[in-house]
């Protein structure tokens, strides 16, 4: 497909693709990294996954203590599913 095109439309697509880059840097940030952006949002994923398997260890044992279920813990919790 590459090799088809014609020298004016690779410098067209190559003036496309830097006007591209160009605005999407802009909504990044100048002088941002986009690989510390990432970073920074596995750790706060890490860190939410983290709690939010403490809590369902904790809605386990109150299940298991009051002999219920954790459907029903949710229930009264007005949890859904998701949460």
């Amino acid at each position: 497909m590459h090799a088809t095109m014609t020298s004016k439309k690779q410098q067209e697509r190559i003036a496309t693709l830097e006007s591209e880059i160009q605005e999407l840097q802009a909504v990044l940030g100048e002088g941002e990294d986009a690989e510390v952006i990432v970073s920074s949002h596995i750790k706060l994923l890490h860190r939410y996954n983290e709690s939010k398997d403490a809590a369902q260890i904790l809605m386990g044992r109150l299940a298991a203590h009051r002999g219920a279920t954790i459907r029903q813990l949710h229930n009264e919790y007005g949890l859904t599913d998701r949460d």
